[in-house]
C-alpha cells in the first residue's frame, strides 16, 4: 500500500536573476511550468541554480529556457543531467502567441526572472523585456537613491514627533 506524501504549500524561491531588473525594462511577465529530469528537481530542492546568463526563446510554437545553470545532483549516478541543457517551458497557446507577437518588436527579448516551487511544482517567471541604455540605468539608480533618502527623512521626522510626544 502506497501512502501519499503531503504536498508542499506556498512559494519557495530557488534562484533569482537580480541583474535582469537592472539591465532590462521589464514588460509583461508570465509564470511557466518547467520540464525537468529527476536529478534536476533534487538539485533545485537543494537550492542550487543560476539564471545569470539564461534567456528564453520561442521555436516552432514552443518556449525553451536556454543557458540556465542547474548543477548536477551531488548524489546522482550515471543518470545525472547536464548542467546547462535546454529545458522546455510549459505555457498555454494564447500566452505563447502573445509572447511571439511581443518578440517581433526590435530590441525585445525573453528573460527568466526567477525559478521557484509553487505548491510543489517547479515554475519559472519569465518576462518580455527591452534592454536599458547606460543613461536609463543611471536614472534608475538616481531614482532609487532619491526614494531611499526621502524614506530616511520621513522616518527621521516621525521619530522626532514620537520623542516630542513622550516629553523628552
Amino acid at each position: 500500500m502506497m501512502v501519499a506524501m503531503p504536498r508542499e504549500k506556498g512559494r519557495s524561491v530557488v534562484a533569482q536573476n537580480k541583474k535582469a531588473r537592472h539591465d532590462y525594462a521589464i514588460g509583461d511577465t508570465y509564470e511557466a511550468g518547467l520540464v525537468l529530469q529527476g536529478t534536476e528537481v533534487k538539485s533545485l530542492r537543494d537550492g542550487r541554480a543560476s539564471l545569470a546568463d539564461a534567456f528564453a526563446t520561442v521555436d516552432d510554437g514552443e518556449v525553451w529556457l536556454r543557458s540556465a545553470h542547474i548543477p548536477e545532483y551531488s548524489h546522482g549516478t550515471y543518470t545525472n543531467h547536464t548542467a546547462r541543457r535546454t529545458r522546455k517551458l510549459l505555457l498555454n497557446r494564447r500566452e505563447i502567441d502573445r509572447i511571439e507577437r511581443a518578440l517581433q518588436n526590435s530590441g525585445t527579448t525573453l528573460i527568466p526572472l526567477s525559478i521557484y516551487f509553487n505548491d510543489g511544482y517547479a515554475k519559472v517567471e519569465i518576462a518580455v523585456a527591452t534592454g536599458k541604455r547606460e543613461y536609463d540605468k543611471r536614472q534608475t539608480i538616481a531614482k532609487r537613491d532619491a526614494d531611499r533618502e526621502a524614506q530616511r527623512a520621513l522616518a527621521q521626522r516621525n521619530r522626532g514627533a514620537v520623542l516630542n510626544r513622550r516629553g523628552r
